[in-house]
């Protein structure tokens, strides 16, 4: 289940431009992720309910929900792009991968 789940969540995997984003950072749904992770080990980890692997990346400081410093960063750098995984409810990013 998790090749398929893998697989199927790399297809969905893009890049984006600020202006995509902004909006669902409005709605608090935006969960960066550093790039010592793989977007996809994330992905996987949310959609399959690894709640102890995910609480542990929250608490290392590995994923968290972009910081005004960040989002005033990024407003001010709009041809940022970003890796961006869609994991209902919450859209993953990894900046600067250009």
């Amino acid at each position: 289940m998790t090749a398929d789940l893998r697989a199927e969540l790399a297809a969905n995997l893009d890049q984006a431009e600020w202006s995509w984003l902004l909006p669902h950072v409005e709605r608090d749904v935006v969960v960066v992720v550093t790039p010592a992770l793989d977007l996809l080990d994330v992905g996987v980890a949310i959609a399959s309910d690894h709640v102890l692997l995910v609480q542990r990346w929250i608490s290392e400081g590995l994923i968290q929900k972009p910081d005004p410093a960040q989002v005033s960063n990024w407003n001010q750098n709009p041809n940022i792009s970003f890796l961006a995984l869609i994991v209902q409810p919450y859209v993953l990013v990894q900046p600067g991968m250009d």
